[in-house]
C-alpha cells in the first residue's frame, strides 16, 4: 500500500505551544483514554485541522496514532494529500465494500496512519451506527496508542453523537466569538446525552491582539526575573 504524504500548513511558534499543551492535557486523561472523538459547533471552525495538529503532536512523542476522517458528508483531509487520493475510505469499509487491510494508509509522517472518509454516502448517520465501525475501533485499540475521529459538526448532523458513544473521550472545539453562550450550552448538553466523557472544550480562533499585552507583560515579567 503506497505512503500518503499530507501537507500540513506551517504553524507560527505559539500555535505549536499551544497544541503541545493540548498534547499534554489529553495524555493526563489517562492511557485509557485511547479513542478521542473531536466535533465542532459548525463548520469552518478549524476541526479537521486541529485534529490533524494533534495527531502530528502525539507522533513527536512516538505514540502510534490513527486519524480517522469519519466526516463523511465534507471531508477536509482529502484535500490535504500531496498527490492522488486514495479510492476506498470509511464510506467503503462501513458498507462492506473493502475490509479493513485496505483501509489504513501509512503516511509520510512516522507513527500516524489514516483512514479516509471515502465517497460521499447517502446514510453517514446509520453507516457509523454498524457493527463494522466498532471493528474499526477495535483494531485502533489493539495497534495504536492513540486515534482520533475527525467528526461532523455536532451543531448541524447527530454524526458526532452516534459516534461518541464508542468513544473512551472527546473535545468540542469552538470558535471564540463565532457562537452565542447559550448556544455553546445546547452544544454541550448534545454530547454529554451520548455518555461520552467530554474531556475539554478547544478554543480556536482567539484575537492574539487582544490578547498580546497579557501574554507580553507575563513573559516580560519571567524574563525579567531570570536575569
Amino acid at each position: 500500500m503506497a505512503i500518503i504524504e499530507l501537507v500540513r500548513d506551517e504553524l507560527p511558534y505559539e500555535i505549536n505551544e499551544e497544541m503541545k499543551t493540548l498534547r499534554t492535557n489529553l495524555l493526563f486523561c489517562g492511557a485509557e483514554k485511547q479513542v478521542i472523538l473531536l466535533t465542532s459547533s459548525f463548520s469552518g471552525e478549524g476541526k479537521s485541522t486541529i485534529s490533524m495538529e494533534l495527531c502530528q503532536s502525539l507522533t513527536e512523542l512516538d505514540k502510534k496514532t490513527l486519524l480517522i476522517d469519519a466526516d463523511m458528508r465534507k471531508s477536509v483531509l482529502r484535500n490535504k494529500v500531496r498527490g492522488p487520493v486514495p479510492r476506498k475510505g470509511l464510506s467503503h469499509f462501513l458498507s462492506g465494500q473493502c475490509e479493513l487491510k485496505d483501509l489504513i494508509y501509512k503516511t509520510s509522517t512516522p507513527n500516524l496512519s489514516v483512514v479516509f472518509s471515502g465517497e460521499i454516502p447517502p446514510n453517514p448517520t446509520e453507516l457509523l451506527s454498524s457493527s463494522r465501525f466498532e471493528d474499526l475501533l477495535a483494531l485502533g485499540r489493539k495497534y495504536f496508542d492513540y486515534v482520533i475521529i475527525d467528526c461532523p459538526p455536532i451543531g448541524m448532523v447527530v454524526d458526532a453523537a452516534v459516534a461518541a458513544k464508542h468513544c473512551d473521550g472527546c473535545m468540542i472545539l469552538i470558535e471564540a466569538g463565532g457562537i452565542k453562550y447559550r448556544m455553546a450550552q445546547d452544544i454541550v448538553a448534545k454530547m454529554r446525552t451520548t455518555g461520552c466523557p467530554i474531556l475539554g472544550i478547544i478554543l480556536n480562533k482567539v484575537d492574539r491582539k487582544k490578547s498580546s499585552k497579557y501574554y507580553g507583560k507575563k513573559y516580560e515579567g519571567y524574563y525579567q526575573n531570570e536575569k
